[in-house]
């Protein structure tokens, strides 16, 4: 798991697409809370603010992929499970 760092430089890149949508969303959930506290210097908390935007589109992008997984899924006709056709 990837933790980052008050005063670190945000690194929107590929630490945050290697993150499962629970621990981006784990650590946006802290950087929520860091931020609400209001005890963070200017520049850390924009760096937090920052780095909270591109956890929030990762954890969007997941939930639009699993989303779209389950809606993959249809129930035959004989009660078991399946992927629609992609001709539907």
């Amino acid at each position: 798991m990837v933790v980052h760092k008050p005063g670190a430089a945000a690194d929107t890149g590929a630490d945050i697409g290697a993150l499962s949508f629970e621990d981006a969303l784990a650590e946006l959930e802290r950087i929520v809370r860091g931020l609400e506290s209001g005890s963070q210097k200017l520049e850390d908390a924009i760096a937090a603010y920052e780095r909270g935007a591109a956890l929030k589109r990762h954890c969007d992008a997941r939930l639009a992929e699993a989303e779209s997984r389950v809606q993959a899924i249809v129930a035959k006709a004989d009660g078991s499970l399946g992927l629609k056709d992609a001709s539907s």
